[in-house]
């Protein structure tokens, strides 16, 4: 079992950019596929990026492509994401996931571990 902590949301500018963070708990952090998911008010959680278990391979909304950039340090039991040129559409809050699979999904279904989430607000 893996517990997850998300950091570094926030309030920022249109244009800006934030770099969120999910510490993970145990020491099998290197078998999971990690996930990030966003829920803005009144809308479905959707799928933002994921990373494969060595964090070679990556998958990411076409929304936030050549924006947003998901990386883990294994060694420190944490996963990224580098949210840049920000927009009012980002705002939402921000989840990490977990999955212990070799493959990288993008349906939250899929993922059996999650944080508490937290808040990203992009002012106009």
């Amino acid at each position: 079992q893996v517990q997850l902590v998300e950091s570094g949301g926030g309030l920022v500018q249109a244009g800006g950019s934030l770099r969120l963070s999910c510490a993970a708990s145990g020491r099998t952090f290197s078998s999971y596929v990690m996930g990030w998911f966003r829920q803005a008010p009144g809308k479905e959680r959707e799928f933002v990026a994921a990373i494969s278990r060595s964090g070679l391979s990556t998958n990411y909304v076409d929304s936030a492509k050549g924006r947003f950039t998901i990386s883990r340090d294994n060694a420190k039991n944490t996963v990224f994401l580098q949210m840049n040129s920000l927009k009012p559409e980002d705002t939402a809050v921000y989840y990490c996931a977990a999955r212990a699979t070799t493959f990288v999904v993008t349906t939250s279904g899929e993922y059996s571990y999650w944080g508490q989430g937290t808040q990203v607000t992009v002012s106009s």
